[in-house]
């Protein structure tokens, strides 16, 4: 057997550091599924002090296996444990762009970045290609986007991405963010914003980016895309074709209310948005693509959700649990399912 230690990333938010070796469990047994040899004996030690989230192999680790653990949410180093030493293990994340992408912005309710990754992971790790996303530009759509931490996550994995978003004070915050940030960072991009308009009816407002991963690739014609929706997300979803989302990954409203918004700008009730959204979404969704959404269990139970999602025609699939504090009125969980 070969025995493996993972340094958890440290995070400036003390609940979800708190919940993090947990969450890494289970987010390490998903992954285990994709790789030639499975995780065992997950578990969690403390060396030197400091807590490492812990498994065997059969088999020492090949490339193709590192490279996708090296996406772990809150992957900080790997090491392999032999003879009560810790070997470096060099990791190769996707991550194209470095972390400011994800840390930059600060607001009140935003959802932690690391979590927003393990949710992204677990989805596109549950579609029928599971390690698709390592090797290709796959689309992620969040149609509850709010200030783009998903878009962002998917820029950073190299990928494409489309965002609904109705609140016009988050698509304003976005557009002045990433415009900012790919001109600070000097990277080859295009951006058209404007309205939104259908059968010349205006719907909101809409924000394009084209940008490389490089500027060699960029000047190839190897762009990727970035799309922001500013419209209610079922009419922004009848605005894609069907079948051309890989993944859908949300975070749903938690039925608290953040920061300055006003009671009537915020839907308390998730279940009442995604019984009239999902539909809509799915449509989107291509077969064997997988749809993950986080939500508060205080306003609404996990078989309410997967009713939801069965309804609409998906897999529910069978997870670790990956239920976690955030605050006295949040107990966040997350659900996944597959489209056939």
């Amino acid at each position: 057997m070969f025995d493996y230690g993972i340094l958890l990333y440290p995070s400036a938010n003390r609940v979800y550091a708190d919940a993090s070796a947990g969450l890494l469990r289970a987010e390490l047994a998903v992954f285990g599924e994709a790789l030639s040899t499975p995780p065992e004996e997950v578990g969690e030690r403390r060396l030197g002090g400091v807590t490492y989230v812990t498994f065997s192999t059969a088999e020492r680790l090949s490339e193709e296996d590192i490279a996708l653990l090296s996406n772990l949410s809150a992957l900080y180093a790997l090491f392999e444990l032999t003879d009560g030493l810790l070997r470096p293990v060099e990791v190769t994340p996707l991550d194209r762009f470095g972390s400011d992408l994800l840390t930059i912005q600060k607001y009140p309710g935003k959802t932690n970045e690391l979590f927003t990754k393990l949710l992204l992971n677990v989805t596109l790790l549950s579609t029928t290609d599971p390690t698709a996303f390592l090797h290709g530009p796959l689309h992620v759509l969040d149609p509850l986007c709010g200030r783009g931490t998903t878009l962002n996550q998917a820029m950073n994995y190299g990928l494409d991405a489309t965002g609904f978003e109705l609140d016009k004070r988050d698509f304003e915050a976005y557009e002045h963010f990433i415009k900012t940030w790919l001109r600070g960072r000097r990277i080859k991009h295009t951006a058209e914003s404007g309205q939104l308009r259908r059968n010349k009816v205006k719907l909101g407002q809409r924000l394009e980016l084209g940008f490389g991963l490089t500027k060699e690739q960029y000047k190839a014609g190897d762009v990727r895309r970035i799309t922001y929706y500013n419209c209610d997300t079922v009419t922004a979803a009848g605005l894609l074709k069907t079948g051309s989302v890989d993944a859908i990954v949300t975070d749903a409203p938690y039925g608290v209310q953040h920061g300055s918004h006003r009671p009537e700008d915020l839907s308390r009730n998730p279940l009442e948005l995604l019984e009239s959204a999902v539909p809509a979404w799915v449509r989107t969704l291509r077969p064997g693509g997988a749809l993950g959404i986080s939500w508060n269990t205080h306003v609404a139970k996990r078989d309410e959700v997967a009713g939801i999602l069965t309804d609409a025609g998906l897999d529910v699939r069978e997870l670790p649990d990956f239920a976690h504090r955030v605050d006295q009125a949040i107990q966040r969980d997350l659900i996944v399912a597959r489209k056939a």
